[in-house]
């Protein structure tokens, strides 16, 4: 194996590792936190939307994320998909 692929196979191994959207961190989010809060524990989302007075994010893809609903900037309801 060249040193080029192993070095990219390492650079890969180490993000995979470095995935704040672990079973642990979701069993942190807790109702009635900031967004601030969320953003502490598990990073800036992908994706935001607003519908009316809640604001919905998600952190992942479509196969395995973490969702949280936010009304007034306080969690008001969080989902996962596939978190380990």
């Amino acid at each position: 194996m060249s040193i080029r692929l192993q070095f990219i196979s390492a650079l890969l191994i180490f993000l995979a590792g470095c995935s704040k959207l672990t079973q642990e961190n979701y069993r942190k989010l807790k109702v009635g936190q900031s967004y601030d809060e969320v953003v502490a524990i598990i990073g800036k989302p992908d994706n935001c939307s607003d519908a009316l007075f809640v604001k919905s994010c998600t952190w992942g893809g479509e196969s395995r994320n973490i969702g949280v609903n936010f009304m007034a900037d306080k969690v008001l309801i969080t989902t996962s998909k596939n978190i380990r």
